[in-house]
């Protein structure tokens, strides 16, 4: 995979993909500026401005005027919001990559926020809160922040409290805007079937001439723990849905590689010990994975599953016993280049379409500030050896390090407190 990176003057960084073999072109804008650059009285806000940004510029006045353009040319778009960043995206035929660059960067230069359309959203958010609380899977992730965390950015909810979205006013949008969409703080993918020189002379043209400003930087996580932490929420589900957190490592950790390959052992694919225990050997439920979430500063390893309310207790054991077992026995050769492969396969398969290559070379670039190829990651892969996910799981595996989110029909916590230890 070959790219190039340019930083213009301003510090705004442009990275060019080219796939010729590719009929598509993906034009990706991240910026730095997530939920975890809020203070608790804006807490929702990186979301909530993340949608007003589709709601008119100045040469598009009407949400009906960026989604009609893009949709006349089959365009798929979008945009995500995370703890660390902002995310917007169109991809096309290549053909049409004049239209979606001019599109995407009017969206996020030129965004004037109407005020009748922001009272509007305002419903559309406090709605999509409720839907992913009425989602136990999905629900239970923001638990498992909450435990972790806490009171700290970190732990918030990235779509932010009701009350804050219904007090919300444009000039707040304005103000964060003006903190965090700054060029030094912003990246530029563009992937897919290109002309280079064409794509740096829309850059330079829509891009260059923007100033730099003062960044507002986020507060640094904090992280305390002595012994194993519960969190039950209840409700009449017909599944326990939780998560099994261990405190881990950021981004920047050179462990990260020995993170993926156990994730890859207890959760990578039908074949993985969790997924054959827990769904093949026990019949208790349909889904479960195992990966390193990591940030900048901070990061967890979770076992995430979905299974029957009565053999809930059952199961934690289960799980429980299979991170022991890496603790005290050493894995195979065998079974290690099993998950190897499983997980090399996996990350090409991953990287066929010009909007997950943006992705994957974006999100690096935007959190490291330096981009590893496939070919490096692979390399990295490759060097895990069966005694460092043992030692791994020697570090991680610790009582004092082990949190518990649940989403189910309990209201006691403490019998899944007695659980807690390896």
């Amino acid at each position: 995979m070959k790219f190039k990176k340019t930083i213009l003057k301003n510090g705004l960084r442009v990275i060019i993909v080219p796939m010729k073999d590719n009929p598509t072109v993906t034009v990706l804008v991240l910026v730095e500026a997530g939920s975890k650059y809020e203070t608790k009285k804006v807490n929702g806000i990186s979301h909530f401005l993340e949608h007003m940004c589709f709601k008119g510029t100045v040469k598009r006045p009407r949400a009906i005027d960026i989604s009609k353009e893009l949709d006349a040319i089959g365009s798929q778009y979008n945009a995500f919001t995370a703890q660390e960043y902002t995310g917007y995206y169109a991809k096309s035929g290549a053909r049409h990559f004049k239209k979606i660059f001019n599109v995407v960067s009017d969206i996020y230069l030129n965004s004037t926020f109407p005020e009748i359309e922001m009272q509007r959203e305002k419903g559309v958010i406090i709605e999509e809160i409720n839907m992913y609380k009425d989602m136990p899977n999905r629900h239970v992730q923001d638990l498992i922040m909450e435990l972790l965390y806490g009171d700290q950015p970190a732990g918030w909810n990235i779509a932010g409290e009701k009350k804050n979205i219904l007090n919300m006013k444009r000039d707040d949008f304005v103000e964060y805007k003006k903190e965090h969409y700054l060029p030094e703080a912003t990246t530029i993918v563009i992937a897919g079937k290109l002309n280079e020189k064409e794509v740096m002379k829309e850059v330079n043209k829509v891009f260059g001439k923007i100033s730099r400003g003062k960044k507002a930087q986020k507060l640094k996580v904090k992280e305390k723990q002595i012994k194993p932490e519960v969190l039950v929420s209840f409700k009449k589900t017909d599944q326990t849905h939780f998560v099994l957190g261990v405190r881990s490592y950021d981004l920047f950790n050179k462990k990260n590689a020995e993170l993926y390959v156990l994730g890859g052992i207890l959760g990578g694919g039908m074949s993985s010990r969790l997924f054959q225990k827990l769904r093949e050997e026990m019949g208790v439920g349909y889904y479960v994975r195992a990966y390193n979430d990591s940030y900048t500063d901070h990061g967890f390893f979770q076992i995430s599953a979905g299974v029957d309310n009565k053999r809930i207790e059952e199961v934690l054991k289960a799980v429980l016993l299979e991170c022991k077992k890496l603790k005290n026995n050493i894995i195979s050769e065998e079974e290690l280049n099993k998950v190897k492969e499983f997980l090399i396969g996996n990350m090409k398969l991953s990287l066929e379409s010009s909007d997950d290559v943006a992705n994957f070379l974006g999100g690096q670039e935007l959190l490291k500030k330096e981009i590893k190829s496939l070919e490096e990651k692979v390399k990295e892969i490759r060097k895990v050896t069966a005694s460092k996910i043992q030692s791994l799981a020697k570090e991680l595996f610790k009582d004092n390090k082990l949190n518990l989110a649940l989403i189910g029909p309990f209201k006691d916590k403490s019998k899944f407190s007695k659980i807690l230890k390896f």
